[in-house]
């Protein structure tokens, strides 16, 4: 038999997740998901609950999903808060594009931002030292300083791009 259960809670025990929940009494089944997904549902979450061949071990087959935005082609992954409010997603849209956590802004290219940044610092460096030449040449002395603009600390290891 396949049912709507109540999630009431959820433990790990030798990695898999065993969740409680509220049908005709509490019982306890083992969660199935795909290969890969680790995910915790929130207590009082509507659970798809059924029994197997083996009466001692029911199922959980999924849990029904009130967050649903995505349209026809699209993937979208979210973690929710305590309280069931959205707290991040990663978003692949049909067009082609990914959101991640918002559309605000853009994630950048590290490779060619720093390689433009070095460019124009390089051009820079140039007119200072074209500037202190012309300084010279009226009788003062002018030394320019090295520009060097660092932007390391910016760059996301853990996240590639194309």
């Amino acid at each position: 038999m396949i049912s709507f259960s109540i999630i009431k809670n959820t433990l790990i025990d030798a990695g898999l997740r065993i969740v409680t929940i509220l049908e005709f009494g509490m019982k306890s089944a083992n969660e199935c998901a795909p290969f890969g997904d680790d995910s915790c549902p929130l207590p009082n979450m509507s659970a798809i609950y059924a029994d197997t061949s083996n009466i001692d071990d029911p199922i959980i087959l999924g849990y029904m999903n009130n967050q649903q935005e995505a349209q026809p082609g699209e993937k979208r992954l979210y973690s929710l808060m305590s309280d069931g409010t959205l707290s991040f997603y990663a978003w692949l849209r049909a067009d082609g594009t990914m959101s991640l956590g918002g559309e605000g802004n853009n994630l950048v290219r590290f490779t060619p931002l720093q390689s433009g940044i070095n460019a124009k610092d390089q051009l820079i460096q140039t007119e200072l030292e074209k500037i202190a030449t012309a300084i010279g040449s009226l009788g003062a002395v002018y030394v320019p300083g090295t520009i060097e603009t660092n932007i390391s600390a910016s760059e996301i290891t853990e996240i590639k791009c194309i």
